[in-house]
């Protein structure tokens, strides 16, 4: 295919996964209210404030956004897989479409987790540090802007095991050399969890900490399984391509 082909090719899948962005982001806005209440569960009774004319409005479109984003992150990852699988070889393809595949259903899980385990330890020590001192009544804006922010931060979050399984299969880094380094994974964590944590609470961060190593313990779980098969599995030739 020419180059030109490719190109418009391109533009085609970006412009569908844009519009699948809007439609998706159209269809949460419907249901923008109990999308909201789901995000206000895990501050409990605290009561909530619109500060300024229209706040609820923009936050609104705001949440539907990444509510938008999140639904047709599967398509996209589709229409990026349809535009790159057809250039890879077959043991390229193996790696990718399993990758692609667990790199969302962990985005996933991260999510779930903030929202079920780190938002709400969070909360908790914001709301007993001066309970005695002010009385809680926040912002809705700032409140999901905080929760938003941490979720998105914890699903990337949760992308470290289809990282080091990419490294691992490539044979860039071998599992003992990721093992050895875990004093610098720790560093790194810690770091991690600080900086993506928007509240920069001890809880939050602690437990963030916590878990990426476990995560980065799963992935070199997974890259001593991958290289244990590879030894055991002999390579396959390529068949040549019939390019006419």
């Amino acid at each position: 295919m020419p180059l030109v082909d490719h190109l418009e090719e391109l533009r085609q899948r970006i412009l569908r996964s844009l519009l699948s962005v809007v439609i998706a982001a159209a269809v949460s806005l419907v249901a923008i209210k109990p999308l909201v209440r789901v995000l206000e569960a895990p501050a409990g009774s605290i009561r909530f404030l619109q500060l300024a004319p229209g706040e609820f409005l923009f936050v609104s479109i705001k949440v539907a956004g990444y509510a938008g984003l999140t639904l047709a992150l599967p398509y996209m990852l589709y229409q990026a897989l349809a535009f790159v699988l057809p250039g890879l070889t077959r043991r390229e393809k193996r790696l990718i479409a399993p990758a692609v595949a667990g790199s969302a259903i962990l985005f996933a899980i991260g999510i779930i987790f903030a929202w079920w385990a780190l938002v709400p330890a969070a909360l908790r020590f914001l709301i007993s540090y001066g309970a005695d001192v002010v009385e809680p009544i926040w912002s809705i804006e700032r409140y999901l802007d905080f929760v938003l922010l941490l979720m998105l931060a914890t699903g990337l979050a949760f992308q470290l095991p289809v990282l080091q399984m990419l490294l691992g299969v490539l044979g860039l880094v071998r599992w003992q050399q990721m093992l050895s380094s875990w004093r610098w994974v720790v560093m790194i964590a810690a770091i991690s969890g600080a900086v993506l944590t928007p509240s920069t609470d001890p809880i939050t961060m602690l437990l963030l900490t916590g878990a990426i190593g476990a995560l980065f313990l799963v992935g070199v779980g997974l890259v001593a399984l991958a290289d244990q098969f590879k030894e055991q599995t002999p390579l396959e030739p390529e068949s040549p391509s019939n390019e006419g």
